[in-house]
């Protein structure tokens, strides 16, 4: 297995898997190899710097990823960057863009997402305390995601934590907007784990792996993709998958996605070795 032995050789890597193992009862499941990707922006400073874009990409390759989710294109075009991604047996599945400006920069987004075979194109952050920045950007996406659909392309949502602790006025919350008016006939969900947790502990619930997978099954709309990314006990920041207090095993026994999607805006080594551990992490996890 060609993500276990690279990343065996960064050191901490086979003590972390090993953590994923023992968690739920009964018959075991596994998250299937080919559904795990990475947020390429947990690699931006290695892709812009040093080692740079090209041996990044190679370096995911032999840790065993199959699919990506873009954040940028790092100088290339999407034609140029699809025939890259190609030889090295990566397919960029999935990409954080934000709400168009003008229809002609819409087209280009879904050509562009087209060109490049993806399957999802995601919002990736909104903020605002107005509910009417909300209302209006809730209509936006479902707009742009009938234009997607119609490329073939999946339109979907990521959210972050404050989605569920800004009081829009009366307690209404930036989640409630957007979970009674995004169109579930055309706008998925990307819940990004670490930040619904987060979240939950802001609000200061008992339990926030429990919220977390009440915000997943209270959803009207369709939740296809999952940020895998793991909070630190102590300080709450985010950490190496493996290494934090998120019970992904619990989660993931409750909704399957169709992509898992490993993250950390702030590795904990290198960025590098942090998406070598979160793939090892999820390619051994049994729930």
């Amino acid at each position: 297995m060609a993500g276990l032995g690279v990343a065996a050789g960064l050191g901490a890597a086979p003590a972390v898997a090993a953590q994923g193992r023992g968690h739920g009862h009964g018959r075991r499941r596994s998250v299937p190899h080919d559904k795990i990707s990475i947020q390429l922006y947990t690699l931006r400073a290695a892709l812009g710097g040093q080692p740079g874009f090209d041996v990044v990409l190679q370096r995911l390759a032999q840790y065993g990823y199959e699919k990506v989710e873009l954040a940028g294109y790092y100088g290339r075009t999407a034609a140029q960057l699809r025939d890259f991604l190609q030889g090295l047996g990566i397919r960029a599945t999935s990409s954080h863009d934000g709400i168009s400006a003008t229809p002609a920069a819409l087209r280009t987004k879904l050509e562009n997402a087209a060109t490049l075979g993806q399957r999802y194109v995601v919002v990736p952050y909104l903020a605002s305390a107005s509910r009417a920045d909300w209302e209006t950007w809730a209509d936006q996406m479902n707009a742009e995601a009938r234009q997607a659909r119609r490329w073939g392309l999946r339109y979907g949502y990521h959210n972050h934590a404050h989605e569920f602790t800004t009081d829009l006025g009366g307690g209404l919350t930036p989640w409630e907007v957007l979970t009674e008016r995004l169109d579930p006939r055309y706008v998925h969900l990307e819940v990004d784990l670490y930040w619904v947790y987060t979240g939950g502990v802001n609000l200061g619930v008992a339990d926030p792996d429990r919220f977390t997978i009440d915000v997943i099954r209270r959803a009207p709309q369709e939740v296809r993709q999952f940020h895998v990314k793991d909070r630190d006990a102590a300080t709450g920041d985010m950490a190496d998958l493996g290494t934090g207090v998120v019970d992904f095993a619990r989660i993931f026994r409750t909704h399957t996605v169709e992509e898992y999607i490993v993250e950390n805006d702030t590795p904990d080594v290198t960025p590098l070795t942090s998406a070598a551990v979160g793939h090892l992490y999820l390619d051994h996890l049994e729930y």
